[in-house]
């Protein structure tokens, strides 16, 4: 994911915590602030020392940024999110990790409907 799709400054995770709207299943937390000067979304990952060591939580953040890579076109271009990672996402898979994330970016109704393809 490019650099300017990313979140580092504290300020910034601030600004989105205090000002933005958040949503949650057991996996994961979501906040989200609106930025209307923007043309593309950006995102924060938190992912705690209590959830595993940093190989387990480095792969944890892998698998949600390609969550969003692969979710790209689907999101809400306009906004700020920051993912926090709770303790079950830890034991799960790549594919799990994403299931998650889909139903609770749904809860928040931030993508956008689309056309399912067929299975071939």
């Amino acid at each position: 994911m490019k650099k300017e799709y990313r979140i580092k400054k504290n300020d910034d995770f601030q600004k989105v915590f205090k000002k933005g709207k958040s949503f949650a299943n057991r996996q994961f937390v979501v906040y989200k602030l609106r930025r209307e000067d923007e043309t593309h979304f950006r995102i924060g990952l938190s992912v705690s020392k209590k959830i595993g060591n940093a190989v387990c939580r480095n792969r944890i953040k892998r698998c949600i940024r390609q969550t969003f890579h692969e979710l790209e076109q689907e999101i809400d271009q306009k906004n700020d999110y920051i993912i926090i990672a709770r303790k079950p996402a830890a034991n799960m898979d790549f594919h799990e990790i994403k299931k998650s994330l889909i139903h609770v970016l749904k809860i928040g109704k931030v993508l956008q409907k689309t056309k399912t393809s067929p299975s071939k």
